[in-house]
């Protein structure tokens, strides 16, 4: 190195950012077109080239970034419930905690609700609607239940409340449900989950 030369001259250049912001704005186009499109039609009505019309996009796009329809649902529906961490949930405030974040997450997240409409009407939704509460709820559900054997019939317990409620406010739209506010949603639903978390079992000993 000269004595004119800086560091800078010889520094490797960094790859150009462009393409990749290019990449995940298309990604993004598409999985955003793909949630409404199996929301409005279901998975067996929606197609790859309905997808890609309402992404504005060629369908050889959405082939080459995700495979096929079934790959393209997966990603669709991959969602992170965000749940509290587990170490984080008193057991004293279990349930109202539990009602908050999901009435929280609702509200606010769409792809929920597209799930949801799927998974009442098609088998692969209801699988992925199961294993996202499967591999999300029972983990924070077993810090919290008196008996880790329970916590399966526990954490169901929990989603049927969650889940019907979702249903009624958003995907039905029941105007009652639709009415509450959250404070009342949270007021109504939070002791019963949290009867579902941390009560003990109501049937006979075993």
């Amino acid at each position: 190195m000269t004595d004119t030369d800086s560091p800078a001259q010889h520094a490797q250049p960094s790859p150009p950012a462009g393409p990749t912001r290019r990449s995940d704005a298309t990604r993004a186009t598409i999985l955003t077109a793909a949630r409404e499109r199996f929301a409005a039609d279901g998975y067996e009505r929606a197609t790859i080239r309905a997808i890609a019309r309402d992404a504005k996009i060629d369908p050889s796009m959405v082939m080459r970034y995700y495979g096929n329809k079934e790959g393209l649902f997966a990603a669709a529906v991959d969602i992170d419930l965000r749940l509290p961490v587990p170490e984080k949930v008193p057991k004293e405030e279990a349930g109202r905690i539990f009602v908050e974040h999901f009435v929280a997450l609702w509200e606010n997240d769409e792809v929920l609700t597209a799930l949801l409409r799927v998974g009442v009407t098609n088998a692969a939704g209801a699988e992925r609607m199961q294993g996202i509460f499967k591999e999300q709820l029972v983990p924070v559900a077993l810090r919290v239940c008196p008996d880790p054997e329970q916590v399966p019939a526990r954490a169901a317990l929990v989603a049927s409340q969650m889940l019907g409620m979702a249903l009624t406010r958003y995907v039905l739209r029941l105007p009652p449900a639709v009415a509450l506010s959250r404070e009342e949603i949270v007021a109504w639903l939070a002791p019963t989950v949290q009867r579902y978390l941390t009560a003990p079992h109501p049937g006979p000993s075993r």
